[in-house]
């Protein structure tokens, strides 16, 4: 048990861990101390460690200098100010000066409304600088097909190096030169998709200013509406409905399926489809590529690679694509959700339609920022169309509707567009982690033994912990199964089957956002707060458990679609549309 300190804040005594800051002690008594740089990520020990931004700081008796709240340990008999004059004119100071170096394009910035800058400076009732200058630092905007970089409105808070390089250790940026020079860049100040970034979008989401934000495409897709001459479907993946209604004033977990739908088609789209729809085509492809190389490798087999990983996530895809090309051949060869979507709506439906796949066009509405850039990989298009046109975030979605002026509260629910708006409970709950693997475990279950199973609920695979294991008795068969969330568990467990740490897995699920696509970095902000993402995975299980049909081989429409098109899983035409290769990528 840790050994308890015992400090005084602003009057009021407190007792804290051995090991707490200041910040921790005053979050205890609910002393709101204002943070920049502060990163405390819940159910993770990663902090933001860089103390740059000076805001928190506090008034500390017996010390000559004001101490940073957020980086100072608390120590037995500490005496604590945390509003005096001295404190709140340093504080006021330090807002001055971060403000005389930053742009003052509030009213056409993609974070104004969820700006912490922004607040901060309404909170301390600044309404002129007396550090305002002609000069600023002035940067070349870095615009990727999925993240937007404007290093102007930087504050060096140091956040998005923290979450890129501690949590979801990809290394893709790190404070370079010093000075008025000094920026938060990747090496060489290279653009970002020359970079070793996986566009998870995590870095945007701890960003506090406009620094970093998700390329919008919003306008791309009102363009696309008001074309005549094409045909405009919407896909909307299984997170978003859990998350969408936030932005409406619901409350986190509040399923929002049906007025989602109705607002999509308020909007002008021609068929309001589901990826829902696709994430069980995925699991017909996926569990029958895992059954055959299972099935292989337990008749002796060597050449047959285990375990078998999970596909579905792009940010996860180019993470291993850098950090594991060793490792190329293990991942399962099926394309995303968002991607077979796009490939069978640009062949069958476009040819159930009667018109050329050029003439259509397929829209995304992802929990994610990597699937704008996965849309745009020049794998998934044929002769320069691709198959997904345009990916938009559930926050565009949001501001989108909110342009039209729509009233989404008292939209009626509305269902989805057939053939492709049905879908099973194993297709919902692919937005949380550990949802994609039980899918597969359901269908290949059934088709490894030849019965039915008597519950389809594997709890041992669900959770919120970094790195999981569950093993799950198959007919005479113990499944070994592995589940990393966040990219920095799915290294420590790559590296651990690697290096041949742990007991053989048969396969592993990983996502790249911490609770999954559900904490993607496309969603409305959660600020860190893991209670938010946990309440929208319990969401999705919600949805699951009220399907009418919980496994995704049992889907008649993707049944027909097999019957009518495909032919069977991993057949010749299923194999051209619905699976894909890895790259090599450069590691620096």
């Amino acid at each position: 048990m840790s050994k308890m300190i015992d400090l005084t804040i602003d009057g009021r005594p407190v007792s804290v861990p051995e090991g707490s800051t200041i910040l921790d002690a005053a979050k205890k008594l609910d002393i709101n101390i204002p943070t920049l740089c502060h990163l405390d990520l819940e159910g993770t020990p990663m902090v933001n460690k860089a103390a740059s931004c000076r805001i928190c700081v506090v008034e500390v008796e017996g010390r000559r200098n004001l101490a940073p709240s957020c980086a100072t340990p608390a120590t037995n008999g500490m005496v604590i100010k945390t509003n005096t004059i001295r404190v709140l004119n340093a504080r006021k100071t330090v807002m001055e000066l971060l403000l005389s170096d930053h742009p003052k394009d509030c009213l056409v910035c993609a974070k104004s409304g969820n700006c912490e800058l922004q607040d901060l400076a309404e909170k301390f009732g600044l309404r002129e600088n007396r550090f305002e200058h002609g000069a600023q630092s002035t940067y070349v905007k870095d615009v990727s097909p999925a993240i937007e970089r404007d290093m102007n409105k930087c504050i060096m808070c140091r956040r998005c190096e923290t979450m890129c390089n501690e949590v979801q250790t990809v290394g893709a940026l790190s404070g370079i030169n010093r000075g008025f020079d000094a920026v938060v860049s990747p090496a060489f100040e290279m653009p970002l998709d020359e970079s070793v970034c996986t566009f998870c979008g995590q870095c945007v989401a701890v960003c506090p200013t406009g620094a970093l934000v998700e390329r919008d495409y919003t306008w791309k897709v009102i363009e696309a509406l008001a074309d005549p001459d094409k045909v405009v479907v919407v896909q909307t993946a299984p997170a978003v409905r859990a998350a969408l209604g936030e932005e409406f004033g619901y409350e986190p977990g509040t399923l929002v399926t049906g007025k989602m739908a109705a607002a999509l088609r308020t909007l002008g789209f021609d068929h309001v489809f589901d990826t829902d729809f696709a994430a069980d085509l995925t699991i017909m492809e996926e569990a029958s590529e895992f059954l055959d190389r299972l099935t292989r490798h337990l008749e002796g087999d060597t050449s047959v690679k285990l375990p078998i990983l999970t596909s579905c996530c792009p940010a996860w895809v180019k993470f291993f694509e850098h950090q594991y090309p060793d490792l190329m051949d293990v991942p399962s060869t099926a394309k995303s959700p968002q991607q077979m979507f796009g490939a069978i709506a640009k062949s069958f439906y476009a040819e159930k339609l009667g018109i050329p796949r050029d003439k259509m066009v397929v829209v995304s509405i992802m929990p994610c920022l990597a699937k704008k850039y996965e849309c745009a990989r020049e794998e998934f298009s044929v002769d320069g169309n691709p198959d997904v046109d345009l990916s938009i975030t559930t926050r565009e979605l949001a501001h989108m509707i909110k342009q039209a002026n729509i009233d989404f509260r008292n939209l009626p629910d509305e269902d989805f567009d057939d053939p492709m708006g049905a879908s099973t409970g194993a297709a919902v709950i692919f937005g949380t982690t550990g949802g994609v693997i039980e899918a597969a475990v359901r269908s290949a279950a059934e088709w490894a033994t030849g019965q039915e199973l008597d519950k389809v609920d594997f709890e041992s695979l669900r959770g919120l912990d970094g790195c999981r294991e569950a093993k799950i008795p198959v007919g005479d068969l113990v499944l070994h199964i592995g589940i990393a969330h966040g990219l920095g568990n799915a290294r420590r467990l790559l590296d651990a089957v690697r290096n041949n740490e742990v007991e053989p897995f048969h396969a592993i699920e990983i996502m790249a956002c911490p609770g999954g696509c559900v904490g993607g970095g496309g969603q409305p902000y959660h600020h860190g707060h893991m209670e938010i993402v946990a309440k929208r995975a319990q969401a999705l299980y919600r949805e699951d458990e009220g399907k009418p049909i919980r496994k995704s081989h049992e889907n008649p429409s993707i049944k027909a679609l097999y019957e009518e098109y495909l032919g069977k899983p991993l057949g010749e035409k299923a194999h051209h549309l619905l699976h894909t290769h890895y790259f090599k990528r450069h590691k620096i």
